[in-house]
């Protein structure tokens, strides 16, 4: 089947059906964004001021420079603690002049605490250091006018969340382009028009299907599934459709004797195998004597146990009352279908890759039950070869779980209208009367 070519609507669609792998990148952006976030958390800084004295001839822009400079950075570094180097203390420290004969000494730290240290730790020295013989201005009287006390900058969770959201942004571009890559080569089917143009039969009905996973499960599903007001409507016109002979839905009469519907399915779709069962419940629902028959099956576990619950129902009480009888079939396919029954519907499962509807029994009609997004072109052509091989026309297709974005009709088929006549020319004796 042939690419369609990707357009923005198209790639949504993509992204969505490839969510878990988006989901996951966008969990691991976040969480290596906030990790980062955590290993560099914000710099926090404090402020500590140095008071001149009024000095006609001190230059304010070179104590700016002495108050940063390495004699005083050295001189601060026995008292900071952890001990940290003088180059990356001068990193950490900056001097400025915010006014007058003030001198600011700005420290920046991971921590509150760190930063306050360090300022104070700086402005110290500075302090002590103008009062030296080693000042390069001379001996300076300055004294410490107000110590660094609380540092100010970014809150660290507020900063772990922003680099978190940072990487989720990531995450999420990074796990978008992987799901385009995967939709590209991804050859399941998923839209109603691409199942049903695939072997060129139509979609007869799209329904919710449950998943029962063990036999008390599909004991509820037989005994008291009711499908929505729209999917029994969906399900009537697909028997309406199916033209069974024997069979009318509308008030269960029979005309010739029993019909029987093959709803063939996957191994590799075990979704699609509640199609048959629910609409046979759905049929004995109906007032028709419905016998449901469960064909031979591939490998699968979802098939086996409901070959166990089937084989159990019937042999219980609720396999003896209602217009509903269920059967299992023989190893040949063959089955012993009650009297009475006016449709069998025949559940049968088939490997995907090398399909053999032979073993399943002789119906009326077959049906392929499909859940999208599951089977390939050539699966389902294989399975609709092998049952014209044994000359079963596959007639029409079951979707289960339809995509919710998915507004395509699979080319449901109209009901047979009566043809009009054409208007003819009238010759002969008739025409002579009307003279």
């Amino acid at each position: 089947m042939s690419q369609q070519p990707m357009n923005l609507r198209r790639a949504m669609r993509v992204i969505r059906r490839h969510k878990v792998t988006v989901g996951v990148a966008v969990g691991i952006g976040l969480l290596v964004g906030a990790g980062y976030g955590s290993i560099n958390p914000p710099a926090r800084s404090a402020t500590a001021l140095v008071v001149m004295p009024s000095v006609a001839t001190l230059n304010v822009d070179t104590e700016v420079v002495v108050a940063a400079s390495d004699p005083v950075l050295a001189g601060a570094q026995p008292n900071i603690t952890p001990a940290v180097s003088l180059a990356k203390l001068r990193d950490q420290v900056s001097a400025a002049n915010p006014s007058g004969n003030i001198i600011s000494i700005q420290a920046k730290a991971s921590t509150g605490a760190g930063a306050v240290a360090i300022a104070n730790a700086v402005a110290n020295s500075y302090v002590g250091y103008l009062a030296s013989s080693q000042s390069p201005v001379g001996r300076v009287s300055a004294h410490l006018l107000e110590p660094a006390t609380t540092a100010v900058g970014p809150d660290p969770l507020a900063h772990r969340l922003l680099y978190g959201g940072v990487g989720a942004l990531v995450g999420l571009l990074i796990g978008a382009i992987a799901g385009l890559i995967l939709g590209r080569g991804d050859r399941r089917l998923r839209a109603r028009d691409e199942i049903a143009n695939a072997i060129g039969v139509p979609v007869l009905a799209s329904l919710p299907v449950s998943r029962p996973g063990n036999a008390i499960d599909w004991a509820k599903l037989l005994n008291s599934y009711q499908p929505g007001v729209v999917h029994a409507w969906r399900m009537r016109k697909a028997l309406q459709q199916l033209s069974l002979s024997g069979v009318n839905v509308l008030n269960g009469s029979r005309d010739k004797g029993p019909a029987a519907l093959g709803v063939v399915s996957l191994a590799c779709d075990p979704g699609a195998l509640a199609l048959g069962p629910q609409l046979a419940v759905y049929a004995a629902s109906l007032g028709i004597p419905t016998t449901l028959v469960i064909g031979p099956t591939s490998d699968g576990n979802a098939a086996v146990t409901l070959r166990t619950a089937c084989s159990e129902w019937a042999q219980g009480p609720s396999g003896r009352q209602g217009n509903l009888r269920v059967t299992v079939a023989r190893e040949d396919g063959t089955a012993d279908v009650p009297r009475g029954t006016m449709l069998a519907v025949v559940v049968a499962v088939v490997d995907g890759e090398r399909p053999r509807v032979d073993d399943m029994m002789h119906t009326t009609a077959t049906v392929l039950g499909v859940s999208a997004g599951v089977a390939t072109a050539e699966q389902l052509a294989r399975t609709a070869i092998s049952a014209a091989a044994d000359e079963r026309e596959v007639v029409g297709l079951l979707i289960a779980n339809p995509e919710p974005g998915d507004h395509t009709t699979g080319r449901i088929p109209q009901l047979t209208r009566p043809v009009p006549r054409m208007p003819s020319r009238i010759t002969g004796p008739t025409m002579e009367a009307r003279r």
